[in-house]
């Protein structure tokens, strides 16, 4: 078994593109068998918990709005040959995201966290949703199989915020400044949205480390 470990952040569109190219990359390699897990990693650590209007990170952010234009051009272009339609004029609100990255582990104990990952990208980068706030979050969870009761419980406690903040510790301790990264079998790490061909080389240094074992 391949273990592939993913530092991501949710509202990263480039995390959202390298998460389609890793799933090319899988679907064209049927002689490994591979496990994914997701680990939080904040692009934002400062962002205020009610979250900030986009417009506003922007201007922090990139300064002149030609800039961001220009930025946000070449992503939306990335994400169109991945068949990704990016609608970024529907965000209004850039979130804090310890939550959805709490979300996301508590998905995990159900063995459903890549399905949560997947319906966060789309409600933030499809539709626009603010995926710092509890109704959203709840809605996602229930629209992919939780129980809702249960999952607002668990939204209303601090329950995996731990959790979130040991892993993006753990990631800047590594010294992963960027996301995607992605960690195979604990030993072979690519960062950034790579093509999906770039992934075989370290699919192969994997399997060959296990058969060696």
């Amino acid at each position: 078994m391949v273990q592939i470990d993913i530092y991501s952040d949710l509202v990263c569109p480039w995390c959202f593109i390298g998460k389609r190219r890793l799933e090319r990359a899988i679907a064209a390699r049927d002689d490994i068998d591979v496990s994914i897990k997701w680990h939080a990693f904040q692009l934002n650590p400062d962002m205020p918990l009610v979250g900030m209007e986009r417009e506003r990170y922007l201007a922090m952010k990139f300064g002149w709005p030609q800039r961001a234009a220009s930025i946000y051009g070449a992503v939306a272009g990335a994400g169109h040959s991945e068949r990704i339609p990016f609608d970024f004029e529907k965000i209004r609100c850039m979130p804090n995201t310890i939550k959805s990255h709490r979300l996301v582990c508590y998905a995990d104990r159900f063995g459903i966290q890549d399905t949560m990952v997947e319906a966060l990208f789309r409600a933030f980068f499809f539709e626009g949703d603010n995926i710092g706030e509890d109704e959203t979050l709840l809605r996602v969870a229930v629209l992919v199989g939780l129980e809702r009761e249960a999952t607002a419980t668990f939204l209303a406690s601090e329950d995996e915020r731990d959790t979130v903040l040991a892993e993006d510790l753990r990631a800047r301790r590594m010294g992963i400044s960027a996301v995607p990264y992605y960690l195979v079998n604990g030993d072979y790490g690519i960062s950034g949205a790579q093509d999906s061909e770039a992934f075989f080389p370290l699919f192969d240094l994997a399997r060959n480390a296990l058969v060696a074992e």
